[in-house]
């Protein structure tokens, strides 16, 4: 296996689908667009519910990218979970394991974010199976 990390931006658009009772999950379609070492797209689904008194709650994400990873071109999946209690985060996102495709077969890793003054700044630590890219 290779060992990478990757970093850059991205923005993203978040499209409510329905409109929940008081109290219930919230459901949106989500849409990203990447620069950075990685260049290209996202579509996935969001669930999430939030109690804005307590300052808790929770979400998961499956989302598909799509685009060139440091030269090399495929697609693979990641799966969020995000967790708040009383304000303090715990988040977990990491590659959809036999997601990849392309010239990116095989990759696994875990992708960290950060927010910073409004800017969405990501990095992947990554690795791909031996002999790619090399």
């Amino acid at each position: 296996m290779t060992d990478r990390t990757a970093t850059g931006t991205f923005t993203v658009q978040l499209v409510p689908q329905g409109e929940p009772p008081a109290g219930a999950h919230t459901r949106y379609a989500l849409s990203k667009a990447f620069s950075g070492d990685f260049e290209g797209t996202a579509t996935g689904e969001m669930l999430g519910w939030f109690d804005p008194a307590t300052n808790s709650g929770a979400y998961v994400v499956i989302e598909r990218l799509d685009g060139r990873l440091q030269g090399r071109e495929g697609s693979f999946s990641l799966a969020h979970r995000g967790l708040m209690d009383n304000g303090a985060q715990l988040l977990s996102i990491t590659i959809v394991p036999g997601s990849g495709t392309g010239e990116l077969a095989g990759i696994a890793g875990e992708f960290s974010l950060e927010i910073v003054d409004g800017v969405h700044n990501y990095s992947l630590a990554y690795s791909l199976p031996s002999g790619e890219g090399q």
